[in-house]
């Protein structure tokens, strides 16, 4: 499961105030077959989750409209904000004992747990609050961010 970012680095010649210089190197040599100049985009891994279920059905029901065939996704941000809000409320709600989570009443609201092929448990425990919180964490530092006009591109893609 990944969430991409792709930067958009074209340089055009009207836009002087802005230059972006893209060098591809393999083992510290320029790497001829790829002409920086033609580079469009960069595509960066900004997260990675293994069998995080819970996440990947947030993303079928809120980004891919119910479809789930390993597709990639756009995610406008306001969903990265409404995932990390969903991510808030669970692990507010949530009190973990004896390795499973107290209640499970918001979890299950907000992000419930999926079976299915590779999908891993579907317990509500400690595995499932440390996906949660390690997608608020990564999703508050990310929406804190400032790119300015340089704003990326988010897209999810799960493969199973």
């Amino acid at each position: 499961m990944y969430l991409n970012k792709k930067h958009y680095v074209q340089n055009w010649e009207h836009q002087t105030d802005r230059k972006f210089k893209v060098t591809v190197k393999l083992n510290g040599k320029k790497f001829e077959p790829v002409n920086p100049k033609n580079v469009k985009y960069i595509v960066e891994e900004a997260m990675y989750w293994r069998k995080a279920n819970a996440i990947h059905q947030w993303f079928v029901d809120n980004v891919q409209g119910g479809k789930d065939e390993c597709q990639e996704s756009y995610v406008d941000p306001t969903k990265l904000q409404e995932l990390l809000d969903a991510c808030n409320e669970v692990i507010k709600g949530s009190k973990i004992v004896d390795g499973e989570i107290l209640n499970t009443t918001v979890a299950r609201e907000k992000l419930p747990t999926q079976s299915g092929f590779f999908f891993g448990g579907n317990e509500y425990d400690e595995w499932y609050l440390r996906d949660i919180k390690e997608t608020a964490k990564f999703l508050k530092k990310e929406l804190a961010l400032d790119y300015g006009r340089d704003t990326p591109e988010y897209y999810y893609r799960a493969s199973w």
